[in-house]
């Protein structure tokens, strides 16, 4: 594959679900043994999948956990879907469709003035009716004695991403077969994170994230029909699907009732600002979506919306999102006094979380993508984009924290410190003496790089070339298998693996850092987080509560 742009790269990872080049997972079936795999009833359906004899899995795809999300279900809570059983058996043998995808924003201040303009085309194989996921069990039979599950959430911003991109053939590869893999869509986009007073008195703040716990809860009252044990079921997600993990460990205030996971993984978590549902931006965000829709003089603007077609609400939801600041995603999840009641920093404070170990990997290089490289700004200019809520002199402080780089590198420092780095950091405090964090470095180590590593039929994607080496890949993805299987990355799967002890990071702030030397040998090793580094991501805690984090 010729050499691309880096942003490009970054951008393929973060939005594989609407890339025209991203790899859809497929998966053979046996004719031979295509009878005899299992039929799964969930009550209200009934499911078979098909069996790959090449990889020996089971998967189970585009299987229906929630009810359609459409009409008066826009913007509702989700719905248990409806019986099919009088249908009969459903061949569960195709992937589902992805949700509406939409892009990251290109404006190069904040805020900027939107108009209507000439309609996009919408017609890219998506819709609305998308809540399904895939299950993948090894074999071609349940699992007799019920194996540790893993959830993965897709990333892509809240904006993009799905299902189908990932394989779980991967995943159950590196753990020889000795887990259960679940992934789930969600809604995403404006379908998933609308906001303001009007959607609370109408609907449902944070529709995607509650679609997620609907998926875990599936998960908790179902896999154990797959061959999955519910009560060892570990949630991993990658840039907004880590953001998502995140949540889900402070969601409740760390009290779900019943507890859906045990462990969560982190990789290049997402967090960034977090309004109160009705303040000024996610108001004047629906105020947008009702001005582009034509609602502004209808009395009950909600169901004006709600009656939309999808291709009207998709150019809405692409136009709105592509007048985000550059390198911003402007439809996050918000304060909606239910799930989320405190900011996610000022909840990690108060120790409650849900789950009981984590691990958290970021790469070496999280802000490049996200930085206009031809427009570089001042520390104190590029924040105030970046955070409109921020006080001009707060933000001339970043002139002095980041005085010893230049224009560029503050503003991927920035963005990289404030949405990736320093909340992974908080988030392990709260699982203090349970939480391992880890570093990729494979060069360039930006944004998504990592992903091919779990994710090896990803890999062509990649502008840069995988680092082909059987040893490294084992030991990077065996620790995660570890921890899924055991919650310990120390306890490998695969005993040729060379990884040194990992000690949790409550250990003399103790990380592991995945890299390779110049004549690419393998080259993995703890250190202690750098005092610099630290002493940055105090500044972002103490001004947290102007960044709304």
């Amino acid at each position: 594959m010729k050499k691309v742009d880096l942003t490009y790269i970054g951008l393929s990872l973060l939005f594989a679900g609407s890339c025209s080049t991203h790899s859809t997972a497929t998966y053979p079936r046996s004719t031979n043994e295509s009878d005899s795999v299992p039929v799964i009833d969930l009550g209200y359906a009934r499911y078979q999948g098909a069996f790959d004899s090449t990889n020996n899995l089971t998967s189970y795809l585009g299987m229906r956990y929630a009810a359609p999300p459409l009409g008066d279900l826009r913007w509702q809570a989700p719905q248990s879907p409806a019986s099919t059983n009088d249908s009969g058996i459903q061949q569960a043998t195709t992937q589902p469709p992805t949700c509406p995808q939409a892009g990251w924003g290109v404006a190069s201040s904040y805020p900027t003035q939107l108009t209507k303009r000439a309609e996009t085309d919408t017609d890219d194989g998506s819709s609305e009716d998308c809540l399904f996921l895939n299950v993948f069990i090894p074999g071609n039979t349940i699992p007799t004695d019920p194996l540790p599950t893993m959830v993965w959430i897709h990333g892509g911003a809240y904006l993009g991403g799905s299902a189908s991109m990932y394989s779980g053939a991967d995943i159950l590869r590196d753990a020889n077969n000795e887990i259960v893999v679940v992934i789930i869509q969600y809604r995403l986009g404006i379908y998933g994170f609308l906001a303001g007073s009007q959607v609370k008195a109408n609907g449902a703040l944070n529709a995607a994230i509650l679609d997620q716990e609907f998926a875990l809860r599936w998960v908790h009252s179902h896999i154990s029909k797959f061959g999955g044990d519910p009560s060892k079921v570990t949630i991993w997600g990658e840039s907004a699907g880590a953001g998502s993990v995140f949540l889900h460990t402070i969601a409740n205030d760390g009290q779900t009732q019943p507890q859906l996971f045990r462990g969560a993984i982190t990789s290049s978590v997402y967090v960034p600002s977090m309004y109160a549902y009705n303040d000024t931006i996610p108001e004047a965000l629906f105020s947008q979506a009702v001005f582009l829709a034509n609602c502004s003089s209808t009395e009950n603007a909600m169901a004006c919306l709600r009656a939309l077609s999808y291709a009207d609400l998709q150019n809405i939801n692409l136009i709105i999102n592509a007048q985000g600041f550059y390198g911003t995603f402007i439809s996050p999840p918000v304060l909606d006094g239910r799930l989320f009641t405190r900011r996610p920093i000022e909840a990690l404070k108060q120790g409650k979380v849900n789950g009981e170990s984590l691990l958290s990997v970021f790469n070496a290089n999280e802000g490049y993508i996200f930085v206009n490289q031809s427009n570089p700004m001042n520390a104190s200019t590029y924040a105030m984009n970046l955070f409109p809520t921020l006080d001009p002199q707060v933000a001339d402080e970043m002139d002095k924290l980041y005085a010893s780089f230049n224009s560029t590198e503050q503003d991927m420092l920035i963005m990289a410190d404030s949405m990736f780095v320093c909340p992974t950091y908080y988030h392990l405090s709260a699982f203090r003496g349970k939480g391992w964090k880890g570093e990729f470095a494979i060069p360039p180590a930006t944004h998504g790089s990592d992903v091919p590593y779990y994710y090896p039929s990803l890999s062509n994607l990649s502008a840069d070339p995988i680092f082909q080496n059987p040893d490294f890949f084992n030991a990077f993805s065996g620790a995660f298998m570890a921890f899924i299987v055991s919650q310990n990355p120390n306890d490998k799967l695969n005993e040729t693996i060379a990884t040194p002890a990992w000690a949790p990071y409550s250990i003399n702030r103790t990380e592991m850092v995945f890299n390779k030397t110049g004549d690419d040998e393998v080259d993995i090793h703890a250190k202690s987080t750098e005092e610099e580094l630290l002493e940055r991501c105090r500044f972002w805690e103490s001004i947290a509560p102007e960044t709304r984090q």
